[in-house]
């Protein structure tokens, strides 16, 4: 199992001053975030820590009651793949 830690706007995995995977977000207006990047290092890459860390971030703007703006295209591709989270995802 993937050991997923919360930062101020953003989820990883591995050491806070030395993250191997992230997924980075904004916040905007009273129920948006905006998902700007999404990081995997070479070492993690294969073994779906980037999908774990989507899923991760659809499930806190569930919690939140947010929507998710994709603006990375890692993420995009990933929501838009998954109808499961269609749900959060910006018209």
């Amino acid at each position: 199992m993937i050991d997923i830690k919360k930062d101020t706007n953003s989820f990883y995995v591995g050491e806070q001053n030395k993250k191997d995977a992230e997924i980075h977000y904004v916040p905007t207006g009273e129920d948006k975030i905006i998902v700007d990047h999404t990081f995997v290092s070479e070492s993690l890459r294969g073994q779906k820590v980037g999908e774990a860390l989507v899923k991760r971030i659809v499930e806190f703007a569930r919690e939140e009651g947010k929507i998710i703006i994709p603006l990375c295209t890692f993420a995009k591709s990933q929501i838009e793949r998954n109808r499961d989270y269609h749900d959060i995802l910006a018209k």
